[in-house]
């Protein structure tokens, strides 16, 4: 397993892919698989609740807004992309690898 994030470049920001684990015992950021956030929620994939700690758990551990980041597809699937918008490339590749280092 590798911390490397495939980040892509679109028109309306950076997208990137997370695995989401909804009806963990925590919610955490646990690693990188197959190029994508592995992100563990306590909430239930019912209603939107697992998408939205998602991007509460994402602009807490990349220092975004919430406002920033949005689901782009997968919003019914386990795995997603998410958009950022108003940040360039190499300072989400910053705070995407300060995240690793922390731990």
């Amino acid at each position: 397993m590798t911390n490397v994030v495939l980040l892509r470049e679109s028109k309306k920001g950076l997208t990137f892919d997370i695995q989401v684990i909804p009806h963990a015992s925590r919610v955490e950021l646990a690693g990188v698989q197959e190029g994508a956030f592995r992100v563990k929620v306590t909430a239930p994939p019912v209603e939107g609740a697992a998408n939205e700690a998602c991007i509460k758990l994402l602009a807490k551990e990349l220092g975004l807004k919430k406002s920033q980041m949005e689901i782009t597809s997968g919003v019914k699937s386990r795995k997603k992309t998410v958009l950022i918008k108003d940040i360039n490339k190499a300072e989400l590749e910053t705070k995407i690898n300060n995240i690793f280092k922390a731990d």
